[in-house]
């Protein structure tokens, strides 16, 4: 049976200093993430000893490849919720902690949203008159340059890698019709004329598999870090998906995802003799997105066509035989296979029937018909800089700002939910004791990675705590450990004996 799906998700924001004379996004990015680890009175750094980026999953590194800088340099904390918080190349980025289901994935991701519109707020007491600093959630900055929106899944490395491959290309690239967050214009390279597409970042892809993640980006991504028992597990680092907002669209992505790569686990598409490879995937990635009226067909490799839609319902199909067979026992049971399964179809049939019923609910829905309006209002043509504006404005993390806060999205969890998981972890992976000795001794704790915590108690040797299964160290298993230690030192000599 295919293992739980243990989830994680990564969002690079986008960065603007207004009213500096040489803007610095790196040097922002700094300053808006020590602005809110500063309000927390506490600092605890990331660890880089087992950082790896360079792996690749089908076991080399193609000539040209060019794997990414670990940058040790820049700002790096750990959160109390068990995330972690720190500069990216130009951007500030939120990692959230692990999680064991759907419902946590989105609800820290969401926390992450909070977090940035609190640094927003805290980077601004210290920045000089005339400055203002804006952060965005979004995957593009309008001039041809892109970050990413990562999704992260646990895999049995068992499971071979073509097999990945191969079924979870539709997959991604047919997913766009609903997790898309939607975009004016187009930034891919020959500058085709469009409008108004799904996806932020299917103009960037240009390959199929491949190890890199800013250049010649692949739809499947080979990093080779599992951040755990390498020898038991992999991670499957999605690159390729949008930063949502929506928390429908968001339930979605992750949802039907995790059930797709727990159908690929247990062989279910060749068990099931379906099989929907493409004829050429980087090109029906962008074919799929820049198609607004979602009717245009994508060539299989077997000959036939199917539009995005059915291929979706394909898979949908699929994944409900698939529960009756497994119990959804990968994405966290039947109660949770069941909503996923339940949404993706109210989804795909308001698709099929009439997109713009889902305005409530979708990204890239919402976002053309409040630009669409705005524009047939005042007679504007698709190039008027003011859709534009309104576009990244969408986008904006801080909610007296944002016109996603003004669309009406339909709403999945509890404002109070949202502010917990600022500071407090999920209790249902590894995430829990990352948090709560975080929350205790960040004194003596000298740095932290997923997959460890280094404790400097004075002036005994620095000593790591491994944690290499994901679904250890949750409340069930450390909370007595952790009420009957009253010190650092007394937990290590728990864990010792």
């Amino acid at each position: 049976m295919a293992i739980v799906k243990v989830l994680g998700m990564e969002t690079e924001y986008g960065i603007i200093v207004r009213g500096a004379a040489e803007p610095n996004p790196i040097a922002a990015s700094s300053a808006l993430i020590n602005a809110y680890v500063a309000s927390l009175d506490q600092r605890v750094e990331w660890d880089f000893g087992d950082e790896s980026p360079g792996r690749d999953a089908r076991g080399f590194v193609r000539e040209g490849s060019v794997a990414p800088e670990v940058e040790t340099h820049l700002v790096n904390a750990v959160l109390t919720n068990g995330a972690r918080y720190y500069v990216d190349h130009a951007h500030p980025e939120f990692s959230t902690p692990e999680c064991s289901n759907v419902w946590e994935a989105i609800l820290y991701d969401k926390a992450g949203e909070a977090v940035l519109a609190r640094s927003v707020e805290a980077a601004g007491r210290y920045l000089p008159a005339g400055q203002q600093v804006s952060v965005y959630k979004n995957n593009s900055d309008g001039k041809g340059n892109s970050y990413g929106s990562h999704e992260n899944y646990l895999m049995d490395r068992a499971v071979p890698f073509s097999r990945v491959v191969q079924h979870v290309i539709p997959h991604f690239v047919t997913r766009q019709i609903f997790t898309g967050a939607g975009k004016v214009g187009c930034e891919a390279a020959g500058g085709e004329r469009v409008d108004f597409q799904l996806s932020q970042r299917a103009d960037f892809f240009e390959e199929e598999v491949g190890l890199e993640t800013t250049l010649k980006r692949p739809i499947v991504n080979t990093r080779d870090e599992p951040h755990c028992d390498a020898q038991k597990y992999r991670r499957l680092h999605v690159i390729l998906g949008d930063a949502n907002l929506s928390e429908v669209a968001n339930f979605l992505k992750v949802g039907t995802t995790a059930l797709v790569l727990a159908m690929i686990e247990d062989d279910w598409f060749a068990r099931q003799g379906r099989d929907y490879t493409l004829a050429t995937p980087v090109k029906a990635i962008r074919q799929v997105s820049y198609d607004v009226s979602l009717g245009q067909p994508l060539l299989l490799a077997n000959g036939k066509r199917m539009r995005a839609l059915e291929v979706q319902w394909e898979h949908l199909d699929l994944a409900r035989k698939y529960g009756e067979d497994s119990g959804f026992g990968a994405v966290g049971g039947v109660e949770v296979g069941n909503e996923i399964v339940r949404r993706w179809e109210e989804v795909l049939a308001g698709l099929e029937t009439d997109p713009l019923s889902l305005a409530s609910k979708l990204d890239w829905v919402a976002k053309y018909r409040m630009v669409s309006g705005y524009r047939e209002r005042h007679r504007l043509g698709w190039r008027d800089p003011r859709l534009f504006a309104m576009d990244l404005q969408y986008h904006d993390v801080r909610p007296e700002r944002s016109l996603f806060a003004r669309a009406g999205m339909e709403r999945l969890l509890s404002p109070e939910d949202v502010v917990r998981a600022m500071t407090e972890p999920p209790v249902t992976t590894r995430a829990y004791f990352r948090g709560r000795c975080l929350q205790r001794w960040p004194w003596a704790i000298a740095a932290a990675n997923w997959d460890s915590l280094v404790f400097d108690l004075g002036n005994d040797p620095l000593r790591r705590v491994p944690m290499m299964e994901p679904l250890r160290g949750t409340a069930a298993h450390v909370d007595e450990l952790l009420a009957r230690c009253r010190t650092p030192a007394e937990l290590l000599e728990q864990l010792g004996s």
